[in-house]
């Protein structure tokens, strides 16, 4: 499982330009799902995302987690954090997850989010659906994350 994870001022996605999600403060998460991942997989990403301490202190040093500020998160699907472009110019998306098994892992991914910092704080995209995102990004503050590499 791979994220790219912004912290955000506010973010929103709409489709066919109807809103699907929006929050204020907090982190706008591009979720993608590779071959093989599951629940632990799922369940390390949560926990490294929710926990992850990009947001300032007083002192203005990186000691917060969303869950410290009350912020939200906006969960968008993103099968291409997977393409390998490492040969050709056009990526190769052999190591996503195929399309029905990915968004049962992406609506599980959402659930557990929702479990974890409370219903109202978690917002989504849609699933396979052509998406127009935008956000505020503050900081800039762009974290990439990669269960391959938890251990």
């Amino acid at each position: 499982m791979r994220a790219v994870v912004q912290r955000i001022a506010r973010g929103r996605v709409t489709v066919d330009e109807l809103v699907t999600g929006e929050i204020a403060r907090g982190l706008l998460v591009y979720l993608g799902v590779g071959k093989g991942d599951g629940e632990k997989e799922r369940a390390w990403m949560l926990d490294k995302i929710a926990n992850l301490r990009i947001f300032e202190n007083d002192a203005g040093k990186f000691d917060k987690s969303v869950v410290d500020v009350g912020g939200s998160l906006l969960v968008v699907s993103q099968f291409t954090l997977f393409g390998d472009v490492a040969k050709g110019r056009r990526p190769s998306f052999d190591d996503a997850m195929p399309p029905k098994e990915a968004e049962a892992e992406y609506e599980a991914f959402v659930n557990a989010a929702k479990e974890k910092l409370g219903e109202g704080r978690v917002a989504t995209g849609k699933f396979r659906a052509h998406m127009i995102v935008s956000a505020d990004v503050a900081g800039p503050v762009t974290i990439w994350i990669d269960s391959a590499k938890s251990g």
